[in-house]
């Protein structure tokens, strides 16, 4: 007897019932597992843990992220909270001076082991995107048709 084994990729983009592209992040601690192509298997306890080891990591882990490419549209950001062991939020903004004529969401309240969604209409230029309260890096979303 023989046995397959095939790998299934679960995409981090779905679109919902009313047809809006659902994007799904997942963080744990100091991170956002998509963007750095899996967990790096840290554990903090605290804010300012994760300040130490982003000080000391950061640059070269978002050298290495993946930098997120959209199409200008309606978005739904679906960001969970794995297992940091506090509340969470999400912030997504313009980069540099777009920060002042892009489109922006932010919001907290993600307990351990939930999510909250993020509806936004995205216009093309660069983005950031990041946890305040996790921290985690300011990692990169580029959208352009």
């Amino acid at each position: 007897m023989r046995w397959l084994f095939l790998m299934i990729t679960i995409p981090a983009f779905a679109v919902n019932a009313s047809g809006i592209e659902t994007i799904t992040l997942t963080q744990t601690a100091c991170q956002f597992v998509e963007a750095e192509r899996g967990d790096h298997h840290y554990s903090a306890e605290s804010y300012d843990a994760c300040e130490k080891f982003n000080e000391a990591t950061s640059k070269e882990r978002l050298d290495q992220a993946v930098v997120m490419t959209l199409k200008p549209g309606e978005y739904l950001f679906r960001v969970h909270n794995r297992d940091v062991p506090y509340v969470l939020g999400f912030w997504l903004r313009g980069e540099a001076l777009g920060r002042f004529s892009l489109p922006s969401v932010s919001g907290g309240g993600i307990e351990t082991g939930g999510y909250r969604e993020y509806q936004i209409t995205l216009q093309e230029g660069e983005y950031r995107y990041s946890c305040p309260l996790n921290p985690t890096p300011d990692y990169r979303l580029v959208v352009k048709q």
